[in-house]
């Protein structure tokens, strides 16, 4: 059934206020400037691609695909990947075939949150694109290069949506007011719209939905009034956060954590560290990241940075949450502050590296465990010096495998405590005698 031959959703009773709104042509469509120029090209070489749609919800991905299927006059199928199973994905690739080859006729099938599709559901995709039958377009809100198959992302364009813009949101406002011959300044008090684009996060459909019940509050009052932000607040709640503990934004929130953090901000380590907590984030989750960015981050620069990650990681799983959160906010601002090192991290790479090519080097003798006779009696610790027996607590003697000659693995930099221990260093080179 072609969808853009029935009657427009916008004339039928009970149709959302953001379907109303829908473009039905491209001129009418906000925002995804960069894309529209591209899906142009496409339109004058009558060249309908296969799409990966990736952004943010509500910035238009949806009906961009319904205005691509209506100026080629395709059959529109619009299918949610929670839904769409193996055996309904054929059936509609079976019928796009069938309209082809019998009608000549186009087909778009579009797949919402396509990134829900398993990998044998996307296979399944893949003979009917080859062959041209259909035009699939899936919208996704995560990273495709994660979720979707190398097969399914080399037969398509990826087109990268962005939040829309405040000047795009307010647009949408005047057109929903006008819809009912009305004005913003009728239904909402001066510092209102501007509140209400804030709280709409750049989400068309949420902002959309949301003023629907505005307008029906408004339109309830025994005697009009501009509404306030406070009214508007009593109807659509605080405004809800981008955060999904088992998305991409889980993974982007962290790494602006520990950037942030890596890089000796603290105030944008606590506003990271605010979105996770606000976002549901698991304590246990940000505390363990505390511990190891401590070591990797921060080192011997200053050596006290571990134990004030871990600390905090035992007060929180100690006193539980919502107080946990102050102790992680303690640990997040001085690992940010603190000097930074990294050169016990890289220098373990690089012993590891150097482990792995090198195989497994005989341990010098005089290193060996000698606890028993027999021990002792092949030659097992023989030789060893006891550092502590010297002055300094050092003594010149190799600690290596024999013939191995490994670049350093540690270099410490001037900076906090490494500076302390490059000075001891430069001591034990002025005591070590040529063994050559």
């Amino acid at each position: 059934m072609d969808l853009f031959s029935q009657k427009p959703l916008d004339e039928l009773p009970g149709t959302p206020l953001a379907e109303r709104l829908r473009p039905r042509e491209f001129s009418e469509f906000m925002g995804q400037e960069d894309i529209l120029k591209k899906i142009q090209g496409f339109i004058k070489q009558g060249y309908l691609p296969n799409l990966i749609l990736w952004g943010p919800p509500g910035s238009g991905k949806t009906t961009l695909a319904k205005l691509m299927a209506r100026h080629f006059d395709a059959e529109f199928i619009e299918l949610h990947a929670v839904e769409a199973g193996a055996k309904i994905l054929k059936e509609e690739g079976d019928n796009a075939r069938n309209r082809r080859r019998i009608e000549s006729r186009r087909t778009v099938i579009f797949i919402d949150e396509i990134h829900r599709l398993n990998k044998s559901q996307q296979d399944v995709l893949l003979p009917f694109i080859e062959q041209g039958d259909f035009t699939l377009v899936g919208a996704t809100t995560e990273n495709p290069a994660y979720e979707l198959n190398r097969a399914l992302m080399s037969r398509s364009r990826l087109l990268v949506f962005k939040q829309l813009s405040a000047e795009n949101l307010q647009g949408l406002l005047e057109k929903a007011v006008q819809k009912e011959g009305l004005t913003l300044d009728q239904v909402l008090a001066p510092e209102t719209p501007a509140l209400l684009l804030e709280w709409a996060d750049g989400d068309a459909r949420r902002l959309l939905t949301a003023f629907e019940e505005v307008l029906s509050t408004y339109l309830g009052q025994d005697e009009k009034r501009p509404l306030s932000w406070e009214d508007i607040e009593a109807v659509v709640g605080s405004r809800p956060l981008a955060y999904d503990k088992n998305s991409d934004q889980h993974y982007d929130v962290i790494s602006a954590f520990i950037k942030s953090v890596r890089g000796s901000d603290a105030d944008a380590a606590l506003y990271w560290l605010a979105r996770m907590v606000k976002g549901g984030e698991s304590p246990t989750f940000i505390a363990r990241r505390l511990v190891i960015l401590a070591s990797e981050d921060v080192g011997n620069a200053d050596p006290r940075a571990l134990q004030v990650a871990v600390s905090a990681a035992q007060a929180v799983d100690l006193i539980g949450w919502p107080e946990g959160g102050i102790n992680l906010a303690q640990a997040t601002t001085y690992l940010a502050m603190a000097p930074k090192s990294n050169r016990s991290y890289m220098g373990y790479n690089r012993a590891l590296d150097y482990a792995e090519k090198t195989g497994s080097l005989p341990v010098p003798l005089h290193l060996r465990s000698s606890k028993t006779e027999l021990m002792k009696s092949i030659g097992y610790g023989k030789d060893y010096d006891y550092p502590h027996d010297h002055a300094k607590a050092w003594v010149d003697q190799s600690y290596l495998p024999e013939g191995a000659k490994p670049p350093p693995f540690y270099e410490p930099i001037k900076i906090g405590f490494e500076k302390t221990m490059l000075e001891y260093e430069a001591w034990r080179k002025s005591q070590k005698t040529d063994k050559t």
